[in-house]
């Protein structure tokens, strides 16, 4: 009786949060629609630059089966290049975040050394170095930079307070067992933090989809989602710009959401709660 009571529970929630969820959504769409009609009037523009939901998903159709309508690229050609440069900054800031992390939450010399670093560099927005990256060390690598920054700052500081919350009871009887430094770091110390860093993970990769955007917007070659958008309001193609920026909105949820179910799984199998 208490199962099946359960059960009912949760399909009424879920049924809840879907009809809640299509309602939001139907709204927001009434309030793009409003807004681009209301453009439309009060500046009298044949072509509104804030195109309307139905223009902006019909070119979304469009895109996806014939490409765009100007260079008559592919949209996979367009979305390849910026989802390879999203994946080797993420990579990038994996690979020193999580050492350097793992090293400031373990011995205070490390954290007390660069945390004015983190403290001076971290407010700085990441597209702010978008424009210098770009010019430095050109379009494809000065992108991979600028999503580099962005999402190294959430996934350094999520691992640094991962391996502070550790408690050291934990350790004392690792050490008591008989363990080395080396087996308490491996056995131990990272374990305890991943949940943390999936935390972290799930933070920055939505910050990089941002970082990665505003960096193609300073590219001068055709590559990349960010600069799709951008190109097409250079050609006054509204309609397909939004279609861009639909794509943007559903990758990034795409992944933040996937981020998200394994930072549950991780957290649930470790019995952790972040």
């Amino acid at each position: 009786m208490r199962l099946s009571y359960d059960r009912h529970n949760k399909y009424h929630r879920f049924a809840r949060a879907c009809l809640i969820t299509t309602a939001s959504l139907a709204a927001l769409l009434w309030l793009w629609w409003l807004a681009s009609v209301l453009i439309q009037k009060q500046l009298h523009f044949n072509s509104p630059p804030l195109a309307t939901p139905q223009a902006a998903f019909a070119a979304l159709f469009d895109l996806i089966q014939n490409g765009d309508p100007i260079e008559h690229r592919s949209l996979w050609s367009w979305l390849w290049a910026s989802l390879q440069k999203f994946l080797k900054g993420f990579l990038l800031a994996l690979l020193i975040a999580l050492p350097l992390g793992l090293l400031m939450g373990s011995f205070k010399l490390a954290r007390d050394f660069f945390t004015p670093w983190v403290e001076v560099l971290r407010p700085i927005a990441p597209i702010a170095w978008a424009p210098i990256f770009v010019i430095i060390f050109q379009a494809t690598n000065g992108s991979i930079l600028v999503v580099f920054v962005g999402i190294f700052f959430p996934l350094l500081t999520n691992i640094v307070f991962g391996v502070q919350k550790i408690e050291p009871i934990l350790i004392d009887a690792a050490k008591t067992l008989g363990a080395s430094d080396w087996q308490i770091f491996a056995k131990v110390l990272v374990p305890s933090t991943i949940p943390y860093l999936m935390n972290g993970i799930k933070v920055g990769l939505g910050i990089g989809w941002m970082c990665i955007v505003a960096a193609e917007l300073y590219n001068t070659t055709l590559s990349g989602i960010g600069y799709f958008v951008k190109f097409m309001i250079d050609h006054s193609s509204y309609d397909y710009a939004f279609a861009g920026i639909i794509l943007i909105a559903i990758l990034g949820l795409l992944t933040t959401g996937v981020a998200e179910y394994v930072s549950r799984l991780v957290s649930r199998r470790m019995g952790m709660d972040v």
